[in-house]
């Protein structure tokens, strides 16, 4: 099968699987989409006719109790991530699901546990798509020392999509499907692990500012499950700190940004415009650094999935122990606003789903 065709069950096909993941592997020789499961058979079959996928199921444990499916593309709400997972790989099939990665610490945990079980297959969390294309260029910047020892990580992620309190209720407002996943805060972190060592203690606190919003699904005004405000301040391995600022109720243009701050030098990423600035000590006006064609990254999910099915590379964006990884730290955030205390990663003990 590795050096054969690859058939892919998916389960979910929402935009994301539509617009990229689809024509992703579509364009792969050698790989087929095989069978779609939506939430509904009238949206798989639409699914089906759109994607031009041959088959659909009346179940996500049809897709993976089918024989001839080899790998399983996870489109759904994190709700489903961990349930499906697990099957799939008991099921000896290969797993790409969606990010976030699952809807706490516990279930990724579970994820983690069962792939180490199963060498054999590939598992792998779809990455955050920032900060792709500098990635590289800004781990040579590092290497040569143009920081020197770092002090502070400064990350922003502010829009205004929840600003508006007619805005509807949204599936990511609902913790019964996203769990403790809150705002970009996960994928944020995901995208500064990637150059900054992990946090080991978390400050936070996180918000419902418009606790109320109109649920098309109940047609009726309800209590919001998750924060639209998160504040977080962070330590880390290397006695670095990090302050990471989340809303999705600030009017104005939206900023998502990275910030690194050292002994010797800033770096400055513009994660929407993949712009990198940065200045040495002395200097006041941060420069423009131009990203390398030859280091210049770009999303290569399905191709990297691939590639590690047949074992010609291994995965690196995203494994599922930094899925796991993530997963800890948004739970961290979470516990320490609800108590108001310091919480100290990686975590000792999960706790109930329902915190």
């Amino acid at each position: 099968m590795p050096r054969g065709t690859i058939r892919i069950g998916v389960i979910g096909a929402g935009a994301i699987v539509r617009t990229r993941h689809a024509p992703g592997f579509q364009a792969i020789p050698g790989v087929e989409l095989a069978g779609v499961c939506n939430r509904r058979r009238d949206s798989s079959a639409r699914a089906a006719r759109e994607l031009k996928i041959p088959k659909t199921y009346g179940s996500w444990e049809d897709v993976i109790q089918d024989p001839t499916i080899d790998a399983v593309l996870i489109g759904t709400w994190p709700y489903l991530h961990c349930p499906v997972t697990l099957a799939a790989l008991d099921a000896g099939k290969h797993v790409l699901t969606q990010a976030r990665m699952a809807m706490n610490a516990r279930e990724a945990q579970r994820m983690l546990d069962k792939a180490r079980e199963c060498p054999g297959q590939t598992a792998m969390v779809v990455p955050s798509p920032y900060g792709l294309a500098g990635e590289e260029f800004i781990r040579s910047l590092l290497k040569k020392g143009f920081l020197g020892q770092l002090r502070e990580v400064h990350v922003d992620g502010l829009t205004d999509e929840l600003a508006d309190p007619a805005t509807p209720m949204g599936w990511r407002q609902k913790t019964r499907y996203s769990g403790f996943n809150m705002l970009t805060l996960g994928i944020l972190y995901e995208t500064v692990l990637r150059w900054v060592l992990p946090a080991n203690r978390v400050l936070s606190y996180a918000s419902k500012l418009i606790p109320e919003r109109f649920d098309p699904e109940t047609n009726k005004t309800k209590p919001v499950g998750t924060p639209d405000t998160v504040q977080v301040l962070t330590t880390h391995e290397d006695d670095s700190v990090g302050v990471y600022r989340l809303s999705a109720v600030t009017w104005g243009p939206r900023t998502m940004s990275v910030a690194l701050h050292g002994s010797e030098g800033s770096i400055y990423y513009d994660l929407l415009k993949n712009e990198i600035r940065g200045l040495r000590r002395g200097e006041q006006v941060p420069k423009l650094l131009p990203i390398p064609d030859s280091m210049r990254g770009d999303w290569n999910v399905e191709a990297d999935f691939i590639a590690a099915i047949r074992g010609e590379r291994p995965v690196t964006h995203t494994d599922f122990a930094t899925g796991a990884r993530y997963m800890q730290f948004t739970e961290a955030v979470a516990r320490s606003s609800r108590h108001q205390v310091p919480v100290t990663l990686p975590l000792r003990e999960f706790s109930n789903p329902s915190l």
